[in-house]
C-alpha cells in the first residue's frame, strides 16, 4: 500500500513553516506508518540525532505540527497523548489500556453521526478510539457467574 508523501516531504512544501534542524529531527523521528510516540519518546529518539534538543523544543514542534494539521494528537487515557503523523488516510485507533500501545485501524463500514445527534454542528472530523488490552496485557479470563 502506498502511504503517500512522508512527513518531511509534506513539510518541505509548506513555505510558511521554516524547517529548522530541531523541527526536522522531530519530523524525522515521527515519520512512518503506525508511529505513535509520546513527547518523551520523541525526545529520546531526537537526542540520538541532535543531542542538544530540549523537551520544550520537542513540545513546541509537536504543537506546531498539530496546528498545521500534519500530525494528530491522540489521547490514550489518563492524560497521556501520543502523536500520529498518518493524517493522509482517514483511520481510527486501537489503544491498549495496559501498556498504552496504539495502532491505526481501518474498521469496515461507515460510522456517521445522524443529523438528529449533531445539535446544529457541521461535523468536519471524526476521531474514534477503540480501547482494550493487547495479548501481553490482557487480564486472565474470568468465568461469568450464572444467576440462579
Amino acid at each position: 500500500m502506498n502511504r503517500g508523501p512522508s512527513l518531511i516531504e509534506r513539510l518541505r512544501h509548506r513555505r510558511a513553516w521554516r524547517l529548522t534542524p530541531q523541527r526536522r529531527v522531530v519530523a524525522e523521528v515521527l515519520d512512518g506508518e503506525h508511529v505513535h510516540l509520546t513527547p518523551d519518546e520523541v525526545l529520546r529518539r531526537a537526542r540520538r540525532r541532535l543531542p542538544e534538543i530540549s523537551l520544550a523544543t520537542v513540545y513546541n514542534a509537536l504543537n506546531e505540527l498539530v496546528a498545521l494539521g500534519e500530525v494528530r494528537a491522540v489521547e490514550t487515557g489518563g492524560g497521556r497523548v501520543r502523536y500520529d503523523p498518518n493524517v493522509g488516510r482517514p483511520h481510527d485507533h486501537l489503544v491498549c489500556l495496559g501498556c498504552g500501545a496504539l495502532r491505526d485501524v481501518y474498521p469496515r463500514g461507515r460510522l456517521s453521526l445522524p443529523p438528529s445527534q449533531r445539535f446544529g454542528h457541521r461535523v468536519i472530523i471524526r476521531e474514534t478510539t477503540f480501547k482494550g488490552y493487547c495479548p501481553q496485557c490482557a487480564p486472565p479470563a474470568r468465568r461469568e457467574r450464572r444467576a440462579t
